[in-house]
């Protein structure tokens, strides 16, 4: 028995229905703070990868060589402008005819000839065009300006490469983009 006056005895249904709603809401509040953390404790993975995919594509791209000819034209040791390549063999913005990236015998081999290059189904391997392992959800993209009047020369002697890659969730995580520029200093150097 109580020995309290009766009234004090135990906890009223109000109490006891308030007690449960206070618990709710902060058992409601720990949870959401922990899906939230769970949930984007991958950003930073994608993030990294996403940062990686467009280093090495821009590497890649960086590492062609910049000259007036496509350096399988026997011209291009001695061309001193487009003018003096073999016909079709000059360098623009884009692929020659029949070139590709992962092609053996006719590979991009020029930064010019990355320009609208895409990657939109993954992210495939240099080498033979095959799928990387994980990387099906990322997406890569090339665009390349001639933009030498920013830097007081001829627009054709300057290019900037932009990389853009996005992940898995583009709508959390935005894309990155990762730009590069490059100068013709020696439009005879092949590889």
């Amino acid at each position: 028995m109580c020995a309290r006056p009766r009234r004090q005895c135990g906890v009223t249904l109000v109490e006891l229905l308030a007690f449960i709603v206070i618990i709710g809401v902060a058992l409601a509040g720990v949870l959401l703070a922990v899906r939230t953390a769970v949930g984007s404790s991958a950003d930073p993975l994608i993030q990294k990868q996403m940062l990686a995919i467009a280093e090495s594509l821009l590497e890649e791209i960086e590492s062609k060589a910049f000259t007036f000819c496509d350096p399988s034209d026997p011209n291009a040791l001695t061309a001193s402008s487009p003018a003096g390549c073999s016909p079709g063999l000059a360098v623009g913005l884009g692929p020659l005819p029949g070139q590709s990236r992962y092609s053996s015998t006719n590979p991009f081999n020029n930064v010019g000839h990355y320009h609208g290059f895409a990657m939109n189904t993954g992210i495939l391997n240099p080498a033979d065009g095959t799928p990387l392992p994980g990387l099906s959800a990322y997406t890569a993209s090339v665009t390349i300006s001639q933009v030498g009047t920013s830097f007081g020369i001829a627009a054709t002697e300057a290019l900037q490469i932009d990389v853009t890659v996005s992940g898995p969730n583009p709508t959390q995580i935005p894309p990155i983009t990762l730009t590069g520029y490059r100068l013709r200093h020696a439009p005879n150097a092949v590889p």
